[in-house]
């Protein structure tokens, strides 16, 4: 959990997209490479380790940010812990990303801000995806199911 980069940069940011914003910018490996330049991390988190592998790979962008069984929450005050900079940002897109900062001690920045500043590209709206915690019914509680269903897994492979 936490922090698994082998090269961090020199900037005085740590800064963590959920996935939500990161699937809103139209060209997400070319903004982490700008975000590069002046920070020390830069990766996204999710509830859901899978989804940010997949858009990882998918988009070619590097995480800073080890997920394992662990949720939003968990890997982002994990990262907090652990990392040296002076300040810490998560970019995210709704009123429970902002809560999550909040509570963990991050700055927060909405992503529509956070790419004005930065000079980022958003992409069309519609096309930008969700990272889980903003979804219709069915679909969280389909993914807090398969969460509870990994975990239940992980306690009972330990006794056997």
């Amino acid at each position: 959990m936490g922090i698994d980069a082998t090269t961090p940069g020199d900037g005085d940011v740590t800064l963590v997209f959920s996935l939500g914003a990161a699937r809103s910018l139209a060209d997400p490996a070319a903004a982490f490479a700008d975000a590069r330049q002046w920070s020390r991390h830069v990766g996204i988190v999710a509830n859901e380790a899978d989804e940010v592998a997949a858009f990882a790979r998918r988009h070619g962008v590097d995480n800073d940010y080890a997920l394992a069984n662990w949720d939003k929450w968990g890997t982002l005050a994990d990262v907090r812990e652990e990392s040296a900079a002076p300040r810490c940002v998560f970019v995210g897109t709704t009123r429970a990303d902002e809560r999550v900062a909040t509570e963990t001690g991050y700055e927060f920045l909405p992503i529509d801000e956070a790419a004005e500043k930065a000079g980022w590209e958003l992409s069309e709206p519609g096309a930008t995806g969700t990272d889980g915690d903003d979804r219709g019914g069915n679909d969280r509680d389909a993914r807090r199911l398969a969460r509870l269903r990994r975990a239940v897994r992980g306690v009972v492979s330990r006794f056997r």
